[in-house]
């Protein structure tokens, strides 16, 4: 083969493995990259009040911190930064609520503060002279018609008188016997001192000293009560005690 012929074979060939090539599919481009989406963190909120229990009057200090909010704000206070101190004094028993809202939801937190009331003003009771005194402590005793034997009520009120009087050792008083209109004044006056004496009796023997009673008789002469009958009647018949001065 000559020269020229081979240069034709050679050229051809080449055409042949260009074709070839050509026909070769292209690769697919490589997928685009895509951000990652951006992910907004929920709001947080804390709250805290020191001291949480006070009494009224006194000052309670508020701090707080969010976090990822646009919107914050406490009841009763109203909008707040993010981050704060605030000072209050609550006159009663108090929950600070904290919301906290942002673009992905919301977030709330509270303190609560007690507040104790103040105490109760104690009015002293307005005070008593020593006879008013003896006068609410030692009371009188009753008897039935015609005798100075001490009636069983009148033995429970004895033993009351007696424990004030022990209790107060320089107290001095008068025990009267007294008696209802029916009966001469000689009677009456002999009944009186032994219903005064039967009432002196019964002290003593509870523990009051005798040096401190004085008996007197008034029989008729000086009525509690004046009309005849004998609801009247048994109110005269007594022994009544009164402070010695």
């Amino acid at each position: 083969m000559n020269l020229r012929n081979r240069f034709v074979v050679f050229f051809v060939l080449l055409v042949a493995m260009v074709a070839v090539a050509g026909c070769k599919k292209k690769p697919a481009p490589p997928p685009p990259v895509t951000a990652p989406p951006v992910v907004i963190p929920a709001p947080t909120a804390q709250i805290t009040a020191t001291p949480t229990v006070i009494s009224a009057g006194d000052q309670v200090q508020l701090s707080w911190s969010t976090t990822d909010a646009t919107s914050i704000s406490i009841d009763g206070i109203g909008d707040v930064p993010s981050t704060g101190v605030k000072t209050v004094t609550p006159t009663e028993s108090t929950t600070y609520h904290l919301v906290a809202r942002g673009q992905s939801g919301s977030a709330d937190a509270s303190a609560r503060v007690t507040v104790n009331p103040p105490p109760a003003v104690v009015v002293p009771p307005p005070s008593m002279t020593a006879e008013e005194e003896f006068k609410a402590n030692v009371q009188d005793i009753f008897f039935d018609y015609d005798t100075f034997a001490i009636r069983s009520d009148a033995q429970a009120t004895l033993s009351k008188d007696a424990s004030y009087l022990v209790s107060h050792p320089n107290v001095k008083f008068v025990i009267g016997g007294y008696c209802d209109e029916r009966g001469s004044n000689e009677y009456n006056l002999a009944l009186g001192q032994n219903r005064a004496e039967a009432a002196k009796n019964a002290l003593v023997t509870a523990g009051v000293a005798a040096g401190r009673i004085r008996v007197i008789s008034y029989g008729k002469e000086k009525p509690f009560c004046s009309e005849s009958n004998e609801a009247c009647w048994q109110q005269n018949r007594r022994g009544g005690f009164a402070m010695d001065h």
